[in-house]
This record gives structure tokens, sequence and C-alpha cells, in this order.
């Protein structure tokens, strides 16, 4: 089945290239199904390559997915076209009395600033809180899982002395989790972030299991099932040239920076890198979505009850 966007929607056209099943709502309507309900709360710059990125992922499986695009209602972007916003963003206060089945929250570029002086912290707390009566399941994806981790347990984030910049080698902690089904034992993933999560606290936290980690870079996915919630500190979901994009800007702006370790052929930044996580993201993006569909009701209003 595949996934319902908008066709002016440049996901549409990327996603259709690249093989992806791709409706429009006007087809989807004609069609006795019930698709899972997944929401996109985008709090990245670049909307559209996010869009592109998670859309891909999720619109892979075999179920009907409805994607719907939600920014912060207290916060105006400046890197996105406004039309594009305009015309495929709704802010969570039009959409909070909606259910939805999935919530993706994703990271932000926002790492060394303490969650209480961003300045849409209020309004993401009260996202995070909806949550609990108005969604299946949520995705945090890099600074959106440690803001959940921190809300809803305290959990802190750390400075890191250098970033952390590359492709990790990460290991499955849980090889029985529904969401690692298929997961090799070790494997890659991208990694870009200033701040770390440590696993003591996460420990120290009761009802967390962490089900990916890594020797080098610490925890990675942990599983808040009380919250019914997922938490991921490092990027499935990112294109094989992301990486290349943050190195390129970091060496143009002069901003002192690493070659991104274990990303390009002999760690050679003239070579062009080689995408190693593409196949683990379908599966854990997959299995999120499978488990969605197990456990949501039919009714979408019977979420929360």
């Amino acid at each position: 089945m595949p996934i319902t966007l908008p066709e002016t929607l440049p996901a549409f056209d990327v996603l259709r290239s690249e093989g992806v099943m791709v409706m429009s709502p006007t087809r989807a309507a004609h069609q006795d199904i019930r698709p899972l309900r997944i929401g996109l709360l985008n709090l990245m710059p670049k909307k559209i390559q996010t869009e592109n990125q998670f859309a891909r992922l999720i619109g892979a499986t075999p179920l009907q997915i409805d994607l719907q695009l939600i920014r912060m209602s207290s916060h105006e972007t400046r890197n996105t076209a406004a039309e594009h916003m305009a015309t495929f963003y709704r802010p969570f206060q039009a959409v909070k009395r909606e259910k939805f089945d999935g919530l993706i929250i994703t990271g932000a570029p926002i790492e060394h600033l303490a969650f209480e002086d961003v300045t849409y912290w209020d309004e993401l707390c009260e996202v995070m809180d909806w949550t609990q009566t108005h969604v299946q399941s949520t995705f945090g994806v890099c600074w959106g899982g440690m803001a959940m981790i921190n809300h809803f347990h305290g959990v802190k984030k750390h400075m890191l002395p250098a970033k952390a910049f590359g492709c990790f080698r990460h290991q499955n902690l849980c090889p029985t989790s529904p969401y690692l089904r298929g997961f090799s034992d070790d494997f890659v993933i991208p990694v870009s972030r200033w701040t770390e999560m440590r696993q003591a606290e996460i420990d120290a936290a009761p009802g967390l299991k962490t089900l990916l980690g890594s020797d080098e870079v610490g925890p990675c996915l942990v599983e808040d099932a009380a919250h019914r919630a997922l938490y991921i500190f490092n990027h499935f979901e990112y294109d094989s040239d992301t990486l290349k994009q943050e190195y390129d800007r970091d060496v143009a702006n002069g901003t002192p920076i690493n070659v991104p370790l274990n990303y390009y052929p002999d760690d050679n930044p003239a070579m062009p890198p080689l995408n190693r996580w593409r196949s683990h993201a379908h599966l854990l993006y997959g299995n999120w979505i499978n488990e969605i569909y197990q456990s949501t009701p039919y009714d979408i209003e019977e979420i929360g009850r």
C-alpha cells in the first residue's frame, strides 16, 4: 500500500521517482481502507529534506499511510518558503483535538540550549503530554528523543567535548524486541550531535529499556513502554549525503570540524560516501509502523481512552 501525500508536495515526485508507492488524497478517498494516520512534527530548518527522509521510510511498508505535517504554533521557520509552510503544514494548536496512530518528533539544531531556553519549549511540553491521550505511538528522533526522555523521566543531556560525527558501529542489545525484527547483531548508524545521553542515567529511570547502543557513542534507541514511545538519538533517516552536506557547510564556514568517521571510503572526503545503514533504517521504521498497526484501535477516536 502507498503513502498518501499531496501531489504538489515535493516529496510526492521524489518518492515516486525512487519507486516508493505514492497516492494522492483524491485517489485514497476512493479506497475502503482506514489508513494509518502518522503526524510529522518537523522541527528541522530544512523542512523539505526532512519530509522526504521520513516519508521515504514510513512509505515503504505494505500499509496505507496518511502523513500529516505539523509545525510548532509559536515558532516561525526562516529556512523554508512561507508558501510551502502555509500549503502543507498545520500548527499544533490546529490539530490538537485530532487523534493520530503515530507521531514523529524530529530533531532540531539547538542542542547547545537548555531545554527550558528553547523558545517553543512550553508548547512542546504540551505536545508531549498530548501524545498520551491522542497518539498511539510516538517516535522522538535525536533532539526530539532527548526532549521526550527528559520531559517524562528527567534524564539529562550532556555536552560532549567534541562533536560525535560519522558512522559508528552499534550493537543490537535486545534481539527479541519487535522493533528490531530482522536486525543484525552489529551495524552502523550516522551520528551527528554535540550532546549525549548517559546509559547509567537511563538505567536509573524506571521503565526504560535500551534496545541499541554503542561502546563509542553510548545509548541509541530506548523504548518507553509506559508512554508508548521510542527515543532514538542518532540518524537512521539520513540520506547518503547528509553528513557530507554538514561537513562541507562547516568547512565552507570555517567552523572547526573533523572528517566524519567511517563515512567516506578510507576517510577521504574526495571520495563519494557509501550508505551502509539504509536497510536497517527501513527495518526499524517498518517495524514501528507494524507495531502501530497491530495495536491501534480501528476506531481512531478510541486512541487514548
